[in-house]
């Protein structure tokens, strides 16, 4: 038989079966294109903002350093400004605040891979179960038939039932690579967040410093009195 035959015999005689497969597929494209497309019009120059909002605020400058973040935008600038503003705000609760502004924009980057990791691991089961439906449904026939030269018959029923396990891990395995491709995009964003929390505990240090060295001028020069 050839091959081409197998495929098509597989297509016309176990589509219920393939269903599911297809089913994944489609929803694997569509959530991949989604996540790719969300992450271009999210990717930024992150180093050159980086810069720029440290020399913003080593001169103190807050306003101007929320201004270039929401100049920036995407998730980064949206982060960046959120954290400004925590900053301004809420500088006793820092650490926290700006955690939750970075795990809330976490799972914006993670929406929908969950269902690509869920259907890397379905998806050879599923073409596991289809094959052996299909092995089952040939010894059914094979039982049946009168014939004494079954023997094409079964190795046909058999490559038949291989496309299920071939298209279930063409399947899974595309997923797996995308998943990993895209969890590594969502780590790079989270280093990024990192990076941006380090920037304002220094600024925080540095606020703190010129404050404590006001505060040992003004009470050296009360002492010298």
């Amino acid at each position: 038989m050839e091959s081409q035959n197998v495929f098509l015999y597989a297509i016309q005689n176990d589509w219920a079966v393939l269903i599911p497969i297809f089913i994944c597929s489609i929803l694997l494209v569509a959530a991949a294109v989604d996540r790719i497309i969300f992450y271009n019009r999210n990717k930024r120059d992150v180093v050159q903002f980086i810069h720029r909002l440290q020399r913003e605020m080593n001169r103190g400058s807050l306003d101007n350093a929320q201004v270039i973040s929401s100049q920036l935008g995407g998730v980064v600038g949206e982060v960046a400004e959120e954290g400004i503003r925590i900053l301004s705000e809420q500088k006793e609760s820092f650490d926290r605040a700006f955690d939750i502004t970075a795990s809330l924009a976490r799972r914006k980057l993670e929406s929908r891979l969950s269902i690509i990791g869920t259907i890397a691991t379905v998806s050879p089961y599923l073409g596991l179960f289809a094959t052996v439906v299909r092995i089952l449904l040939t010894f059914g026939e094979l039982a049946q038939s009168q014939s004494a030269n079954a023997a094409p018959q079964v190795m046909f029923g058999i490559g038949s039932a291989l496309i299920a396990t071939a298209l279930g891990l063409f399947v899974a395995i595309s997923a797996v690579a995308l998943n990993n491709w895209f969890q590594s995009t969502v780590n790079r964003y989270e280093d990024d967040f990192q990076l941006l929390k380090l920037l304002f505990l220094s600024f925080m240090d540095a606020q703190q410093g010129d404050v404590r060295a006001s505060a040992g001028a003004g009470g050296g020069g009360y002492r010298t009195v």
